[in-house]
Parts: structure tokens; sequence; C-alpha cells
């Protein structure tokens, strides 16, 4: 279970990370950032998509064709924990060297469109405010881990917990009676 756990976590950071880079990359020439957060999570599926792969391998080739929901779950969970510490350090990578200035062109994306949609002005000062305190949040190592964290992580505890409930198998053998 070990080895599958590592090589799987590591392969969802992995593609998670690098579909990350070339989105920033993307974005960095056209700051549109209307798409930006369903395909970021689209890419998160993705990666975590493995984690069926995983369980399924386990059951089949090293348990037997058996898996309990709470064996398949934790497989899910410890490649979530991989990967999604995978995709903080390197999204840590992105914002500190490639892109410093993101908070504030988030920030602003927000308010252009709040003005765009004929928001008050009392909301958009409220808005203001509120990704101030972010942007200040978001410099503090510990915050930027947590919040970064928060993007990715539920996604892969939600997919491990279908992974779990659609792979589980209980052992179908009965004893022979004698």
């Amino acid at each position: 279970m070990k080895k599958i756990v590592i090589t799987t976590g590591l392969i969802s950071g992995a593609i998670v990370s690098t579909l990350m880079g070339i989105s920033m990359a993307f974005y960095s020439k056209n700051a549109n950032m209307d798409h930006s957060m369903a395909m970021g999570y689209a890419m998160m599926l993705l990666a975590f998509s493995l984690i069926f792969v995983a369980i399924k391998i386990y059951r089949d080739k090293e348990n037997g064709g058996v898996i309990s929901f709470g064996k398949a779950f934790t497989i899910g969970l410890l490649i979530s924990l991989i990967a999604s510490a995978i995709y903080v350090a390197s999204w840590a990578v992105e914002y500190n060297y490639f892109f410093p200035d993101f908070m504030d062109k988030y920030s602003a994306h927000i308010v252009n469109k709040m003005k765009a949609s004929g928001a008050s002005q009392i909301a958009i000062d409220k808005q203001v405010a509120d990704m101030a305190i972010m942007a200040k949040e978001y410099k503090n190592p510990f915050f930027f881990t947590l919040f970064t964290f928060a993007e990715i992580f539920p996604v892969g505890l939600i997919v491990s917990l279908i992974a779990a409930l659609i792979l589980k198998r209980k052992n179908t053998m009965q004893p022979a009676v004698g």
C-alpha cells in the first residue's frame, strides 16, 4: 500500500503542479481570470482521478480483490495529502518567484467585475477592504499554506470518498461447510 500511495501521490502532485504552471504561464500573457477557477478545479479533478486507479490496483492486485471502505478511503486520503503538499510547495515557488503581484491583480480583477456588474460603492469598498486583509494574510507563510491547502485538499477528500464508496468490495467467498 505504501508504494502505491507514495507513487500515486507524487504523480498526482506533479500533474496538478505542472498544469498549474502551464495555466499560470498562460495567465501571465492573458490576465483574464474569468475561467481560471473552473480550469483550476478541473486540473485538480484530473490529477485526483488517479485515486480511483490506485485504490483499484491495490484492491485487485495486492489485496485479493477485497477492500473495505476505510482502507480505500485511507489510500485516497494519503494520496490527497501528498498531492496537496506538492501543490502548495509548487504554488509557493510560482507565487514568490514568478507572480508576486498575483494578489494585486486578482484584487483588481474582482473589483473591476463588481464595478461592471453595477455593484454599489459600499459593496466595492467592503470588498477592497476584505481583499486588503487577505493580501496581508497571504504574505504570512502559515496563512499562505493554509489558504493554498484549503483550495486543493477538499477536492481530494471528495474524490477519495467517492472512490472508496464505489470501489469497496467485501470478501464474497463463503467458508466451506463441513
